[in-house]
């Protein structure tokens, strides 16, 4: 259980006392998309709906992630609902317990939490062809039914692990940066840290100085540039709570400065040389051996994985306690870690900064639609859904954050909330026109996806590294390509056109 938690948990844990429960809508999940969703069937008058969180809180990502130094790495006044702008956030860049706090008055104020079924983690979704609805199992037995399904699951719910030959065998601690363990105690002891993305930026500066010695293992450097945070003062959060016009006028500024950037990342992927020259000017500031140097200077355009964001990095990485090892990892003894000059390095714990399962956010054996096909089978050769939303073949069913819907240079929640209109407007056509499913029809969805692949191939993103934003066969299922605000134009309005209608 969350130590931070303060929602009781009401359901039966008996599966033998679950009965099915039948519900006009369903959503799976609490953070910012399953919490998005509740809101707005509130706003539309829906009251027979029920949120799903497999945990006993809600927050998402954001109760999850509890390691030292986690925090937003787009600005607070962005990185938050449109409808619920928050005037006293402490910093330009809030911290994880102030999101996670966000998050949960946001489901208290908004009255959600009557409608969320907590400790009910997804077994299976099924559609039943005969009935038109969806069955949805939880690990518990209790069973949910309802004519329309919507996924907030997103991609940073499954941590991913590396297949590290012995890693199973290791005597000592090893976690997952997005199941920390504060039982632990770092203080004294000689840590190896595998990867080196978002959340290894952030935990690594926020450690160095507890350890003996940290061994930071690292395949392929980031591009880390500055980090413009600050504590907001007391009389700016003040002034954004009597002037709330301010906030929106600041929140409208961070959104064009964050949007244009997308011009570097599209059209003008050249302009990308400027932010290596600030990356590599701050590596020279902070380190002064030439050889760390080096290791730490990416080879490949910045924007093509992910682009980072930190002050406290690079000098982390100069301690004289810090060792940055780029030979590749061969083998986890009992004791260490073995590289592949086959040099061993004894060590306490092992911390894993390895990500998510990105490009498979629904596993295998979980959502079937219409004949019982499995969405993993209908996604071999990679995640694919019209507007990122929509999945021929699975009727009624919805995503938030789906494929290609990511984004590399804004806000997440802008395109969340994007998301939580059209499907509004969807279930609201269904009911105006007597219709009892609707499925998107194969060839738009086709067409769709030969659009958006069209428009990935000359962004950065495709530039040639290799990325948690690319599959194995180097297809990009991850990003939407455009602007934001065009994604917004696409999804304003619900066609009904596009998809193929039952009636009741």
């Amino acid at each position: 259980m969350n130590p931070n938690s303060n929602l009781a948990y009401k359901a039966p844990l008996d599966p033998q006392a679950a009965t099915v429960q039948r519900h006009k809508i369903l959503v799976i999940g609490t953070g910012f998309s399953g919490l998005c969703m509740g809101v707005k069937l509130r706003e539309m008058g829906e009251d027979d709906f029920v949120l799903l969180e497999r945990a006993d809180d809600v927050g998402g990502t954001w109760r999850d992630n509890t390691y030292p130094g986690c925090a937003c790495d787009v600005p607070s006044h962005l990185y938050s609902f449109s409808f619920e702008q928050k005037p006293n956030w402490s910093r330009m860049y809030a911290p994880q317990p102030e999101i996670y706090a966000y998050l949960k008055g946001v489901a208290t104020k908004y009255d959600l939490l009557k409608h969320i079924r907590f400790r009910a983690n997804l077994v299976s979704a099924r559609y039943d062809d005969a009935r038109q609805l969806w069955s949805v199992e939880a690990e518990d037995g209790r069973v949910f039914e309802a004519e329309v399904l919507v996924s907030g699951m997103g991609g940073l719910s499954n941590p991913a692990t590396p297949n590290i030959k012995g890693l199973d065998k290791f005597k000592g601690a090893t976690f997952h940066s997005a199941t920390w363990d504060h039982g632990y105690d770092l203080v004294g002891k000689r840590v190896a840290v595998i990867g080196s993305g978002a959340s290894a930026i952030q935990f690594v500066p926020n450690i160095v100085s507890k350890v003996d010695h940290l061994y930071y293992f690292q395949r392929t450097p980031p591009w880390v540039v500055p980090k413009d945070d600050r504590p907001l003062t007391q009389r700016e959060q003040a002034d954004f709570k009597a002037n709330p016009w301010r906030q929106r006028w600041e929140r409208t500024k961070l959104y064009w400065t964050m949007e244009l950037r997308f011009l570097a990342f599209k059209f003008k992927p050249e302009w990308m040389g400027l932010v290596a020259k600030v990356a590599k000017h701050k590596i020279r500031q902070a380190v002064k051996d030439p050889v760390l140097q080096k290791k730490l200077t990416p080879d490949y355009t910045p924007g093509c994985k992910r682009l980072l964001i930190s002050n406290d990095y690079y000098p982390a990485l100069a301690r004289t306690n810090v060792d940055v090892i780029t030979e590749s990892i061969r083998e986890v003894t009992p004791r260490g870690v073995v590289t592949s000059d086959g040099v061993e390095r004894p060590v306490d714990a092992i911390i894993l900064g390895t990500g998510f399962k990105v490009q498979d956010p629904i596993p295998p054996g979980t959502v079937f639609g219409k004949g019982g096909i499995d969405l993993a089978h209908v996604w071999k050769n990679g995640p694919e859904a019209y507007l990122g939303v929509a999945v021929a073949g699975f009727p009624n069913f919805f995503m938030l954050m789906g494929p290609n819907t990511g984004l590399g240079h804004n806000s997440m929640v802008f395109m969340i909330e994007s998301q939580a209109h059209y499907i509004i407007n969807a279930i609201k056509a269904m009911r105006e026109h007597g219709i009892k499913a609707i499925d998107v029809k194969p060839a738009v969805q086709a067409q769709f996806i030969d659009k958006v692949q069209g428009e990935l191939k000359d962004t950065v993103w495709n530039s040639g590294c290799k990325s948690w934003y690319l599959d194995d066969k180097g297809r990009n299922a991850s990003l939407w390509p455009g602007f934001t605000f065009a994604y917004r134009l696409k999804t304003r309005q619900f066609n009904l056109s596009k998809y193929t209608a039952t009636k009741a």
